[in-house]
C-alpha cells in the first residue's frame, strides 16, 4: 500500500471515528434533556427525597419505570461510555493496519478505563 492510499485511508477512519463521536454526543445530550423535560413535565424525579440512582442496574430499572432523573443518568453514562467506544474502535483499527505499538498502546488505555470503571463503582 502506499503512502498516499495510507494517509487516505487514516483520514477516512478519522472522519468516521470522528462522526461516532458527534453522534454520541448528541444522543447523550437528547436523552438528558428529554429526561429534563420529563422532569420538568411531572415536577418529580422519580425517586424519594434526594436519592437518585447510582449503579447501572438502577438506571436501567429507572429507564423501565421512565423515571426522568434514571433518563438523565442514563444520558451521562451514555455520554461517559463515548470516548470510551472511540478507544475500542482505534484498538480494532489499529489492528487492521497492523501497528501494533499502537495495538499495544490502545489495549492499555482500555484496561486502564476498563478498571477505572470498576474501582469507581463502590
Amino acid at each position: 500500500m502506499n503512502k498516499k492510499s495510507k494517509d487516505e485511508e487514516m483520514y477516512q477512519v478519522e472522519a468516521v471515528v470522528g462522526g461516532l463521536l458527534r453522534i454520541g454526543v448528541i444522543v447523550s445530550a437528547a436523552i438528558i434533556i428529554l429526561g429534563l423535560v420529563l422532569y420538568i413535565a411531572t415536577g418529580s424525579s422519580g425517586y424519594p427525597g434526594t436519592t437518585y440512582p447510582t449503579t447501572i442496574a438502577s438506571i436501567f430499572s429507572g429507564l423501565a419505570e421512565l423515571k426522568p432523573f434514571a433518563i438523565i443518568m442514563f444520558g451521562l453514562f451514555c455520554l461517559i461510555l463515548t470516548p470510551v467506544f472511540r478507544v475500542v474502535v482505534s484498538l480494532f483499527t489499529f489492528l487492521k493496519e497492523k501497528d501494533y505499538l499502537y495495538v499495544g498502546i490502545t489495549g492499555i488505555v482500555l484496561v486502564i478505563l476498563i478498571i477505572s470503571f470498576l474501582i469507581g463503582k463502590g
